[in-house]
């Protein structure tokens, strides 16, 4: 009788082991052991609450902004069209990824697009994105440090803070643990602890983790602020020696750099996008990012319309920038307190991700990448340190929010959005109209060459926009210094 190592190739021994080795290796992090962090160990459920935390957390707190330039009606319309083709651009990552394996970020996208140029445009843009962004997140947090203290210190002082501990959490390897700061609680985002015994520990109930979760946080946080501007008196900007009745308008008069500008702030709120590229790249079971982006876009496409309608209708012209400021001072001190740790996770998860790609350029394709080394632990720790340093600078270089937001939107989030999807769909399809050209696939070559088109109209016009509106800004206020100690709330 023959051994089961001599059995046929699905009850073999052997076959088992390949496998095992063949598990063990992945398309872009290389072989993984237990000698160094386990870069596939994200569930379904994790990459969810990781994909919201890309999207809801910077923009939410301008849309109501978006709306007053649009009117709400086509505020509502202009969103929704974003979200629909924003998830589908999530969606063609999730099904590209799984079709090549080996592509880790856009950049990849981008060399099978154009070649080796593609490669280095892309891959700067994606830098340049999050880094702005991260800025944008150091900028946010300091706003909220000056509130809850009541403008306590400098605020050049407050973003260097905000850039501290962006780079101590940051710094954690992988996004696996990571999503488990999604679960950390305000004490444990207060104490700078890494791993909490409450919300993290196995005994925890469900309740718990689910109320000390930043993205619940958060999510209460702007809760509490569409509930005060509606039972309050009136908005905290508005004048205060006259009969206050709301000025929002179903259909705003704008000129088309204030609307433009207002269109690429609501870009700015789904442009988590290029983050889903590494999100599923550390995904357990990539089968099913599908359900995972379900359960996000859901979330937060109804959540901006609740809170854009709202928080306008009710504040009008005279809404704050950020949102957070619209229900006067003490709401306001209570608002941002509960949205300090969903603005701390936000921005540490843009550091992380732009490091962490850095990162695996450098060291892929060598045993260092996955094991503890000192090599690993240098470079690492040297990619998130680059990457915080330049974030501190622009946050406190352009320490101006609503116009920072619009600029980043239009210039590098519609080209992370918009454009990369349309191609990736026709990398992968185009060559099926050569021999069987279905109707399908002709509205599908359509589509995607909307998209790209309108990627490009959007980052244009919409940077056009933005750096109008800034100078108009400066024209009209006088504009503020950088690295300024005047309080920002």
């Amino acid at each position: 009788m023959s051994s089961s190592k001599e059995k046929g190739p699905l009850g073999s021994e052997s076959s088992q082991e390949n496998v095992m080795v063949e598990e063990s290796r992945d398309a872009v992090f290389g072989e993984i052991t237990e000698d160094g962090p386990n870069y596939r160990a994200v569930g379904w459920k994790g990459t969810a609450v990781l994909m919201m935390k890309t999207q809801i957390g910077l923009g939410v707190l301008s849309i109501p902004i978006a709306f007053d330039a649009l009117g709400v009606i086509p505020g509502i319309i202009c969103l929704i069209a974003i979200a629909a083709i924003t998830t589908w651009s999530d969606y063609i990552i999730g099904v590209f990824k799984l079709r090549h394996r080996e592509v880790y970020n856009i950049d990849d996208v981008g060399e099978l697009l154009l070649g080796r140029p593609g490669r280095i445009l892309f891959g700067a843009a994606f830098c340049l994105w999050w880094i702005f962004v991260a800025g944008s997140g150091m900028l946010g947090i300091s706003i909220g440090l000056n509130a809850v203290s009541s403008h306590a210190t400098c605020t050049a002082v407050f973003v260097a803070v905000a850039a501290v501990i962006a780079f101590l959490f940051a710094s954690i390897q992988t996004l696996g643990r990571i999503s488990w700061l999604a679960w950390v609680g305000l004490f444990a985002i207060l104490t700078s602890s890494m791993f909490p015994p409450l919300a993290a520990s196995p005994g925890a109930c469900p309740f718990t983790k689910a109320i000390l979760n930043p993205n619940f946080l958060l999510f209460l946080t702007v809760m509490i602020v569409t509930v005060a501007v509606g039972i309050q008196d009136r908005p905290s900007a508005a004048p205060k020696d006259a009969v206050w009745v709301s000025d929002y308008k179903l259909f705003a008069h704008s000129s088309f750099y204030q609307a433009i500008s207002a269109i690429s702030t609501l870009v700015f709120a789904f442009a988590g996008t290029p983050a889903f590229f590494s999100i599923a790249s550390e995904m357990r079971e990539p089968e099913h990012y599908n359900r995972a982006l379900i359960v996000c876009q859901s979330v937060v496409t109804g959540f901006y319309i609740a809170v854009g309608v709202v928080i306008y209708y009710f504040c009008g012209s005279y809404v704050s920038s950020p949102a957070l400021g619209s229900a006067g001072p003490i709401v306001k001190k209570v608002s941002y307190g509960f949205a300090l740790p969903g603005l701390i996770v936000s921005t540490l998860l843009f550091v992380h991700i732009v490091g962490k790609y850095i990162f695996v350029r450098l060291l892929k394709g060598s045993r260092h990448l996955t094991a503890n080394t000192l090599t690993h632990w240098i470079t690492w720790l040297a990619c998130t340190f680059s990457v915080t340093l330049i974030a501190y600078i622009i946050a406190s270089s352009i320490p101006v929010f609503g116009d920072l937001v619009s600029l980043v939107g239009a210039l590098l989030g519609t080209p992370m959005c918009f454009q990369p999807m349309g191609g990736m769909w026709l990398y992968d399809n185009w060559s099926k109209g050569k021999t069987h050209r279905t109707t399908r696939w002709k509205w599908m070559v359509c589509w995607s060459i909307f998209v790209i088109v309108a990627g490009f109209f959007l980052m244009v016009a919409g940077t056009y926009g933005s750096v109008l509106s800034i100078v108009n800004s400066y024209r009209t206020n006088g504009g503020t210094s950088a690295w300024t100690c005047a309080n920002n709330s």
